[in-house]
């Protein structure tokens, strides 16, 4: 366990945790003995229940912040492992940054803080100025987890992004594509299925101003055709309204293209013409062949998904009559001789053959008609249920809050759509699809975010 006054590679010793922060994951306050000086340590805990990926994109966040130098961005100062003994027993893995005295906008907004249309302009200003930093970069460097609790006001009154653990490099090539739905109302729609571009960053920076200005998360306003509904909740400058519209768009081409376009119309208040140059992300249609099953309401998400082999029945029953028929005799001339030569009457043989028969075909019929999975989301919880011929088998439940993330992962078979979901008593994965299509795994993504999106 890491406990306040507990020293680690005998150089960083903690103070206070900070913040709220997943399962496996700890932040602390911490004093650099060689120094003297205050940093922040960021821990991630590899348990059993973790995946490969969540250790890469800490490792992803360490790589990217060294090569990162701006005064806004909190410096990289060292990345260590701590072995099993020295973590109770699990491994960590520690990051240590500069540690920035001030409140987080989340901490603000909870205090009951209003942020003035001044306040918000300077926020906005100098985000922008970081952002157009990140973006020119080459690769361009593209944080994607922009919200108020990653936007820290500093004791010296100057904004700074901090959380850099969905950070990417636009160039980056990765087998998992990777979205926090607990703060689905940040990101744009593009992002949630692995397309996030620069533009996707300053949707997130709308979102962000929104929360400020009205108070409310944007998950929480209403919404027409996927725009946050925000205006009429405002007294703020017009212009400054229709500049928060264009940075969160839906569509692409209508929104800022990037980081130094936003910051120019925001100082000119001209907002007219957004770069069309960039490729439109439209909302995806239901795949033709598609066999999942969606429905919803204002209250509920209802998705049936039957057995992935429903998809290619012919060609694996057509396989197994194949091989059957190859290798049948064979095996079963040898079975019977062996069985014979041990005494075993041939009414024996017989029967246990056919019960052999029996089970392989029952099993196949199972998997190719037979099983499935039904997910149910309300606004509170949701639940994933293992069906067979109609039945439930089994079934597990979460909460919607403790939501940590969507998982899109590319394997050898197609792609599959898995939750991470936990609190501080551990994480959980569910799997609620496999060997699906890009294109059906992209929309079956889109349906779930765009309803927690209006939850």
């Amino acid at each position: 366990m890491l406990d306040s006054g507990k020293i680690l590679q005998d150089r960083y010793q903690l103070q206070q945790r900070l913040g709220r922060t997943a399962a496996g994951h700890q932040t602390w306050l911490a004093v650099d003995l060689e120094s003297q000086e205050q940093v922040t340590l960021k821990m991630l805990a590899f348990s059993p229940e973790m995946q490969w990926e969540e250790l890469k994109l800490f490792e992803r966040e360490a790589q990217v912040l060294q090569a990162l130098n701006h005064p806004r961005i909190p410096c990289y100062r060292d990345y260590f492992s701590l072995e099993r003994e020295a973590g109770a027993g699990l491994p960590w893995f520690g990051l240590v940054q500069d540690y920035i005295p001030g409140f987080s906008l989340q901490e603000l907004l909870e205090k009951g803080k209003k942020f003035s249309e001044k306040q918000v302009r300077k926020i906005a200003n100098e985000v922008l100025e970081i952002l157009i930093y990140l973006h020119e970069l080459s690769p361009p460097v593209l944080h994607r987890d922009i919200k108020p609790s990653n936007l820290i006001w500093g004791e010296d009154q100057h904004v700074y992004l901090v959380d850099f653990g969905a950070v990417q490099a636009q160039a980056a090539v990765t087998g998992v594509t990777f979205t926090v739905v607990g703060t689905s109302g940040y990101a744009p729609l593009e992002q949630f299925w692995g397309r996030a571009v620069v533009a996707s960053d300053l949707y997130a920076l709308g979102a962000t101003l929104i929360h400020l200005l009205t108070g409310m998360t944007p998950a929480d306003l209403p919404q027409k055709d996927s725009r946050i509904q925000f205006s009429d909740r405002v007294s703020v400058n017009p212009s400054l309204v229709s500049w928060i519209e264009k940075m969160t768009e839906i569509a692409l081409e209508k929104r800022f293209s990037e980081a130094r376009e936003a910051l120019a119309a925001l100082k000119s208040g001209n907002i007219q013409g957004a770069n069309l140059q960039i490729e439109t992300v439209r909302k995806i249609a239901k795949p033709r062949h598609s066999r999942i099953q969606v429905s919803k309401s204002a209250t509920e998400l209802n998705i049936k998904i039957p057995s992935s082999l429903v998809r290619k029945p012919f060609s694996v029953s057509v396989r197994g009559i194949f091989f059957l028929l190859l290798l049948g005799p064979i095996p079963l001339l040898s079975f019977i001789q062996v069985n014979l030569a041990m005494g075993l009457g041939l009414f024996t043989i017989i029967v246990a053959m056919g019960l052999g028969l029996f089970t392989i075909i029952a099993s196949i019929l199972l998997k190719i008609v037979g099983q499935g999975n039904k997910i149910t989301f309300n606004r509170n919880y949701f639940k994933l249920e293992h069906q067979i011929f109609g039945w439930t088998s089994s079934q597990q439940t979460g909460k919607i809050s403790e939501i940590l993330g969507t998982f899109i992962y590319t394997m050898t078979d197609g792609n599959q759509i898995r939750i991470r979901s936990g609190n501080d008593g551990g994480t959980y994965f569910y799997v609620l699809a496999t060997e699906l299509k890009e294109v059906e795994a992209a929309w079956l993504a889109q349906e779930i975010q765009d309803w927690l999106n209006l939850r």
